[in-house]
């Protein structure tokens, strides 16, 4: 599989700011060259989604990591509304959490999460998995190109 034409845009939908750094240095160290985006809360997720308000200009994602666990709008629900969107549901969405619940996992996969990952403990492990998460997702896997959204997703937002 040809990989993007351009520096994959992903959606980080996470409040927990040490998450968040374990994931940005996770990128950095294997230098995926990526935009990541975050957004720390579900409704938060959804305006960015949906470029409204301070979003008004940000790009379509390629791929949102999602944690469930989130403040405002949860991710079960984020997921949902997601899935249900048809100007969203192509977006693949990894829901990447601490839960391990089976509640969880059946409820991810029957709102159509495309990947189920129980958050690996230690920067090594967690860094595997987003190099893993990356590999497949923009090296292996077939992703829906920008002309089939009908539209410029990837534009500078100093444009």
């Amino acid at each position: 599989m040809t990989p993007l034409p351009h520096p994959a845009e992903i959606l980080l939908v996470e409040d927990n700011p040490a998450d968040i750094l374990i994931t940005r240095e996770a990128f950095a160290d294997f230098k995926l060259g990526n935009t990541l985006h975050v957004v720390e809360d579900g409704e938060a997720a959804m305006a960015f989604l949906r470029r409204e308000g301070q979003y008004a200009r940000a790009p379509r994602p390629d791929l949102i990591l999602l944690d469930l666990n989130l403040p405002r709008k949860n991710g079960r629900e984020v997921l949902t509304d997601i899935k249900d969107d048809p100007a969203l549901q192509e977006i693949p969405v990894v829901v990447l959490t601490t839960s391990n619940s089976e509640e969880d996992v059946h409820h991810a996969y029957g709102n159509h999460a495309n990947c189920y990952i129980v958050k690996p403990v230690g920067f090594q492990n967690f860094s595997r998995a987003i190099r893993e998460i990356h590999n497949f997702w923009f090296q292996i896997a077939a992703l829906p190109s920008e002309t089939a959204y009908g539209e410029d997703n990837h534009q500078n937002p100093a444009d």
